[in-house]
């Protein structure tokens, strides 16, 4: 990337089941706080998931919030955060040369289900359905809902990379800046995914729903008895800008994107493939300009699942070996699967990592699979180290795709 415009977050905005900004979210993951509570879905019933209490009408009235989506309000609270976080004027920049990418896994099957339930009581009487229902269910709703909030006129869409969304939003926020088509970039990703039955009722189907008697260690990444994922909501999204405008302006820059990588499995629907997973890793260190050696903390991907788990943790295995400057931990274990979400709001939780050196662990860690057992993965209480000087964020999704990015220190 040495020859293309430096890119760096100069703000973070985000909601998660465990805080609704980043030093909450920080102290939290610090502390060993979950954010798993109990919960029930029409036609699925009792379960387990992680909700977001983010306050909605700080940013929106209630027409608003009755006419959009949920993942179009988590969204607009996102973007509302990064940008107050990073002190910067729009109108100054010029809302033309704002851009809005959002990574998602799905979006309109809330609405969809929601409505077909609200006319099944009428009798399937279509004259009760919603006229604000196709605004609501197009792709790219939850980044359009943005620039309708904050009345920004440069281009936005959603990047549908299933749980891989919330990297591919960051990328493509680099990339367009990098090629000179914005000035400032909202970029990351969202999920409204506990409010729709069917992926609850998917993944039990699936034999990949997980389940403990306490709700708080349902998501235990590593843990010999995981038994699968815990369905969550959530939102992060970065103001990303080039190097050069964040130091003329003097903003505070938290890091430096240094590099990224995206592939494809091209084996199973849902099955990873830790070869593809591998090389993905591999090719986004290189991009980033760095050897394996010199990365110092990687934020795994990690649902939770048996197999899943296993497969990333031989990835990682062939890639670091036997590293004493890689350090491992999970996010998930705290917030579940945040689905589109996961891979920006994963990578928040680490952030602060670069200057304080503090890694946060993976909780529930009862009894380590040995399949998992990875030098350097940082179990059920924080680490301190020396330094950390890059990150590793990774995220994989269905269909096969995969997802790295690295940041860095700001030199």
């Amino acid at each position: 990337m040495a020859d293309l415009p430096r890119v760096v977050i100069t703000g973070v905005g985000l909601t998660s089941p465990n805080g609704n900004h980043l030093a909450e979210f920080r102290a939290n993951l610090l502390s060993g706080v979950s954010g798993v509570v109990p919960y029930e879905i029409r036609y699925f019933g009792p379960t387990v998931a992680g909700v977001c209490h983010f306050e909605a009408t700080r940013y929106q009235n209630r027409k608003a919030l009755r006419r959009g989506t949920r993942a179009g309000s988590i969204a607009i609270y996102c973007a509302n955060e990064a940008v107050r976080d990073a002190g910067i004027d729009l109108d100054q920049v010029g809302r033309h040369r704002v851009g809005v990418y959002v990574g998602t896994t799905e979006h309109g099957n809330v609405e969809t289900e929601q409505m077909i339930h609200e006319v099944s009581q009428y009798d399937y009487d279509l004259s009760f359905w919603s006229h604000h229902h196709n605004p609501r269910t197009v792709a790219n709703n939850p980044a359009g809902e943005i620039t309708l909030n904050l009345g920004i006129t440069g281009p936005h869409y959603c990047i549908g990379g299933a749980c891989a969304g919330g990297n591919l939003g960051l990328i493509q926020g680099v990339q367009m800046l990098q090629l000179g088509q914005v000035d400032l970039a909202l970029a990351g990703g969202v999920s409204e995914s506990i409010h729709t039955f069917g992926i609850f009722a998917s993944f039990q189907s699936e034999g990949a729903l997980g389940k403990h008697e306490d709700p708080t260690r349902v998501s235990r990444p590593f843990d010999k008895n995981r038994n699968g994922i815990v369905v969550s909501e959530g939102g992060c999204l970065y103001t990303l800008e080039r190097l050069e405008d964040a130091r003329r302006r003097g903003a505070h820059i938290y890091a430096e994107v240094l590099g990224y990588h995206v592939n494809s499995d091209a084996t199973d629907f849902v099955l990873p493939n830790p070869h593809r997973q591998n090389e993905c890793m591999r090719a986004a260190i290189a991009h980033a300009g760095l050897e394996p050696e010199g990365i110092h903390l990687v934020s795994t991907h990690a649902t939770s699942t048996p197999l899943g788990d296993i497969q990333e943790c031989q990835a990682l295995r062939e890639v670091f070996g036997d590293s004493p400057t890689t350090h491992i931990n999970n996010t998930k274990s705290f917030v579940g699967h945040t689905m589109g979400a996961a891979g920006s709001l994963e990578l928040a939780g680490n952030l602060p990592s670069l200057n304080d050196g503090v890694i946060h662990p993976t909780i529930n860690i009862e009894e380590l699979d040995p399949d998992c057992d990875l030098r350097g993965l940082v179990i059920n209480e924080p680490k301190q180290v020396d330094r950390i000087d890059s990150v590793l964020n990774l995220s994989f999704g269905m269909l096969g795709i995969n997802s790295a990015v690295v940041i860095g220190r700001p030199q």
